[in-house]
């Protein structure tokens, strides 16, 4: 599979690239600072660039089967547009191009019909904390995901978008659980969310659809899950 990384440097991006590499894919990894990018593999082509730039990014779709969004920022009470605008250009990009496959990572938070489902946290977790990250410094990290998620869902491409919950780092894949829409569980390993994406780029089975995906076990203590995820998306 010839895939195409948007968002290649975050966290997760450096997960689905490595993951792709040892399953044998080829990686074409985007990204402002090449130089940083960690893996050196004879099926990787790093290629430096902005998601706003168009013209680069019709570039770099150009031959691809899938693309992979995980494009991310750290939350901020000023208005975000990486989701939405980044992922604008890819859509655009792809339609120019006649690339099918796509898919993003957006949030189990995302859409306010459903970010306050029950995931088993308890009263403090449920009641308390999720409202204050949702309404005061995850806002607008929300409000963008949300105006990305309809961009796609109004592609005509054949997409998949992906909701993890808290996301938390794990050393290896562990045991993980998908469902459309929700899942009744907190937290998300960046390591589950990248083989769940990278299963899925080759599911029909997720086309047109939104992948709730969550790690069933091991579980980070909830103080280190706030502090990491005000300070690093993607």
């Amino acid at each position: 599979m010839n895939l195409v990384l948007f968002g290649a440097n975050g966290g997760t991006g450096r997960l689905v690239a490595r993951q792709a590499l040892d399953t044998g894919h080829t990686v074409t990894a985007v990204t402002r600072h090449p130089e940083t990018f960690p893996a050196d593999h004879e099926n990787l082509r790093v290629l430096a660039g902005d998601v706003y730039d168009q013209a680069l990014v019709e570039r770099a779709v150009s031959g691809a089967d899938v693309v992979i969004s995980t494009l991310g920022v750290p939350y901020s009470r000023k208005p975000i547009t990486i989701y939405s605008q980044g992922t604008g250009a890819i859509v655009r990009a792809m339609q120019a191009q006649s690339v099918r496959r796509l898919l993003c990572v957006s949030s189990s938070a995302t859409d306010p019909a459903t970010r306050y489902h029950d995931t088993g946290g308890g009263f403090i977790f449920e009641k308390v904390l999720k409202p204050i990250i949702t309404k005061t410094i995850g806002r607008e990290t929300y409000a963008d995901m949300l105006r990305m998620e309809v961009l796609v869902a109004a592609s005509g491409l054949e997409w998949t978008i992906a909701r993890p919950s808290g996301l938390f780092e794990t050393e290896t894949v562990t045991d993980f659980e998908t469902a459309e829409e929700l899942l009744p569980r907190q937290y998300t390993s960046r390591a589950d969310l990248a083989a769940a994406l990278l299963a899925a780029a080759g599911d029909d089975r997720w086309v047109r659809k939104t992948m709730a995906v969550a790690t069933v076990d091991p579980q980070p203590r909830v103080l280190d899950l706030i502090r990491q995820e005000a300070f690093s998306r993607g």
